[in-house]
Formats: C-alpha cells, sequence, structure tokens
C-alpha cells in the first residue's frame, strides 16, 4: 500500500515561510510524479507545484517566485518551500502521486489523475 503524509502545516503572517513535507511509504517517489495541489473553500482545487521522474518541475504562476518543490530520494519525500506567504495562498495543501503523466493543468483538472492522496496539512496566512 502506498500512503502520504503530509506536515509542516500551520498558521503564519503575511510574509511568513513554511515548509512542508510529504513523506511517501509504498513506492519510489523518484519513480513517480509528485505534485502538491491546494483546496480552498470556495475554490476549485489548483495544481500549485509538480515534480516529474526526471526532476523537472511546474508551479503555478501566482506561486513562482515564492514557491518550491523539491524532493529528497533518501527520505523519499517531497516537499513545498513557501515563502512571502500571501492571505491567498491559505487552504489545505495535499500531496498526490500518479504513475501517468505530469502535466500540471491535466493533473489539476481531472479527479482521477491522481493515484495516491494524502490526507493534506492546513495553512493560514493572516494579514
Amino acid at each position: 500500500q502506498v500512503h502520504l503524509v503530509e506536515s509542516g502545516g500551520g498558521s503564519v503572517q503575511t510574509g511568513g515561510s513554511l515548509t512542508l513535507s510529504c513523506a511517501v511509504s509504498g513506492r519510489t517517489i523518484s519513480t513517480v510524479c509528485m505534485a502538491w495541489f491546494r483546496l480552498a473553500p470556495g475554490k476549485s482545487r489548483e495544481g500549485v507545484a509538480t515534480m516529474a521522474t526526471d526532476g523537472s518541475t511546474s508551479t503555478v504562476d501566482s506561486a513562482k517566485g515564492r514557491f518550491t518543490i523539491s524532493r529528497d530520494n533518501a527520505k523519499n519525500t517531497l516537499y513545498l518551500q513557501m515563502n512571502s506567504l500571501k492571505p491567498e495562498d491559505t487552504g489545505r495543501y495535499a500531496c498526490a502521486a500518479t504513475r501517468g503523466g505530469c502535466d500540471r493543468f491535466y493533473l489539476e483538472r481531472y479527479d482521477y489523475a491522481m493515484d495516491y492522496w494524502g490526507a493534506g496539512t492546513l495553512v493560514n496566512i493572516s494579514s
């Protein structure tokens, strides 16, 4: 079985930083496409960042220059470093994995695109 467990969420003020972690068991993360999604009340699911098996990444425009997705293969853990946080970054951040392709727009659009999901971690940014 594949399990994804997120951690690192919390409440910070505007301009602060957080680092989210996603510990994966049951599957080597370098062999699948990994992604971070943001789910916020009243908003559609947003693919924040993805990392393909070759290490290439894609980040949503609103987070470019502020968020960095990375992975530690030895720890089988995915990260999302978030800097210069804004109130609009608030939401539940979930990591997910798929054995399929790694197009962020496709993964964001279709519920069935990801094979495995974590429960998520809450991020709250206050102004």
